[in-house]
């Protein structure tokens, strides 16, 4: 008996394998789960749309955003909020640096989905029905700022040290600010605006 028989050409190896996934795709229980809850109790969502509720400078906003969009782009292209700058994109620079929970974080490297049920504070939320938080206004005096590209993302971060240390040393500063890249080199004018805030 001749081995030829039993030879499959890539062809024919491919034309079964395409028939094989059509027809797994049809077989009952073999679709992709709906939204909703999955069988290990996760909450499953997308690949389009999902509606969520965003709570943003103490107001509510609805939003219907891909699972994928982060909490920066649903800022600034949803909510017109775009005091938080895009910079690198990449958690490397904080210059998009938003509060959650009062806790600083890059809005670039989080999901919008993921600030569901979170208190969400932008620099346009950090100005007080009394005038300028202390940190702005401290960060004027100093001239703590050039280009002005960090300085939305260093105010935040500066502000959530303030509103938690009352007399920050300048290793906590320091600390503070070691996400926030400032190309102009004002760090010094920074740490001064930060220990006058603080006061």
């Amino acid at each position: 008996m001749s081995d030829d028989k039993f030879r499959v050409s890539r062809r024919d190896m491919l034309r079964g394998a395409g028939v094989a996934a059509a027809l797994g795709a049809l077989a009952p229980g073999a679709r992709a789960e709906p939204p909703g809850k999955g069988a290990n109790g996760l909450t499953r969502v997308g690949p389009g749309a999902t509606r969520i509720e965003l709570s943003i400078n103490g107001k509510a906003h609805l939003l219907e955003v891909e699972p994928r969009v982060t909490l920066l782009d649903a800022l600034r292209d949803r909510l017109e909020l775009t005091g938080s700058k895009r910079v690198c994109d990449r958690g490397a620079c904080g210059a998009c640096t938003v509060h959650l929970d009062g806790r600083p974080v890059n809005s670039c490297t989080m999901l919008a989905i993921d600030a569901e049920g979170c208190k969400v504070r932008t620099i346009e939320g950090l100005e007080g029905p009394d005038g300028l938080h202390p940190v702005q206004a401290a960060f004027l005096k100093h001239d703590a700022l050039q280009c002005g590209f960090c300085t939305p993302g260093m105010v935040m971060s500066c502000a959530a040290l303030v509103e938690t240390v009352k007399s920050p040393t300048d290793a906590q500063i320091r600390r503070a600010v070691s996400g926030n890249l400032c190309r102009c080199g004002t760090y010094g004018h920074v740490f001064a605006a930060c220990k006058e805030a603080a006061r």
